[in-house]
């Protein structure tokens, strides 16, 4: 009984030191866990003589009962000490004004560009992303772009190796796409695109969206048609298109397509300089060299291509003057685009 009232004095002596929950946690396993004092005496029964052993065994019970009550109490009490430092830590002055949660918003260009997937996705296109490194072949060799052309000299392209390059275009992911699905094709790639050119309407990093339709009878009039139905739907139910010669490398005949103002309803103004037309993107019919490259036969199949600055189109459609101020994240001027 000495041995009992021993090491339930040595006990309680050390749950009363605890001062936390996990340290009386461990003062209670000495005692009553698997290798405690408790059991230790439960495993001397062997030495104790048999007629003996079952008042023996009480004992221990009756001191196992004592210990946990003991153990339980002073739990109760840390736990209760803990909570109430807690909660004294954790208050909350309602006397104080609240913190304003305000809403953010989705950066303009970002906005743009799920536009345009809504409105080409309406006409059955699917989105294409290629890389954003490509190489010397997909971005230049099979648009129709030897190792001589001019056209490279005008993308100041930004080269890491002798063969791979940031990408100036994400008309290489036409190529991509042609070499793996063969027509009927209906494809759009959005996507950032790098040049070496900075002022106020051009950036070094810039986001384009390249659309790609090839089939069978394809025309310039289908071109106009979903170009028509494109300006309608993000500028103005009234807005027209026309087209103007110029000159890619991957498509023959190539065309500058303009948009009438949306501001002034083609009459003339600041926002178009007078002319009443905005230009928006480039695009023609696939050079047949392109298929070609493809393994598509231009004989039996023919295709339009169109490529747009998502920039550009944000800053018409938002009237935005400088494209830095699409990349500076000044919260003041993002606060402005909201539904």
């Amino acid at each position: 009984m000495e041995q009992f009232e021993t090491i339930f004095a040595s006990a309680a002596e050390e749950a009363a030191k605890a001062e936390t929950s996990r340290a009386l946690y461990e003062v209670r396993m000495q005692y009553l866990g698997r290798t405690g004092s408790v059991t230790a005496l439960l495993k001397g029964m062997r030495e104790i003589p048999a007629e003996e052993r079952p008042a023996y065994g009480k004992k221990i019970n009756d001191l196992r009962e004592r210990l946990e009550k003991m153990f339980d109490g002073r739990d109760a009490e840390v736990k209760e000490r803990e909570l109430s430092a807690r909660l004294r830590e954790e208050a909350v002055d309602v006397t104080m004004p609240g913190r304003k949660c305000e809403e953010g918003t989705l950066h303009p260009v970002t906005r743009v560009r799920n536009e345009l997937i809504d409105i080409f996705s309406g006409m059955g296109f699917e989105v294409f992303e290629g890389p954003e490194i490509e190489n010397d072949y997909y971005n230049f060799t099979a648009l129709n772009t030897p190792a001589d052309h001019p056209a490279r000299d005008m993308q100041d392209t930004f080269y890491l190796t002798d063969e791979f390059l940031l990408r100036t275009q994400t008309s290489a992911g036409q190529i991509r796409l042609m070499e793996k699905k063969k027509p009927p094709i209906k494809m759009l790639s959005p996507g950032r695109v790098f040049r070496s050119d900075d002022d106020a309407t051009h950036s070094p990093m810039f986001h384009q969206m390249e659309g790609l339709v090839v089939d069978r009878g394809i025309t310039l009039c289908d071109l106009r048609g979903m170009l028509d139905e494109f300006a309608r739907t993000m500028f103005s139910a009234t807005s027209k298109t026309r087209l103007r010669p110029s000159y890619f490398p991957f498509t023959e005949p190539s065309v500058e397509v303009d948009v009438s103002c949306h501001l002034c309803g083609g009459k003339g103004c600041s926002l178009c300089k007078g002319t009443g037309w905005i230009e928006v993107l480039g695009a023609g019919i696939v050079n047949r060299h392109v298929l070609e490259n493809c393994g598509i036969d231009p004989d039996e199949y023919s295709g339009f291509a169109f490529g747009m600055g998502i920039e550009r189109i944000a800053m018409l459609k938002y009237g935005i003057n400088n494209i830095k101020l699409l990349t500076e994240n000044d919260v003041r001027f993002l606060k402005q685009f909201r539904d």
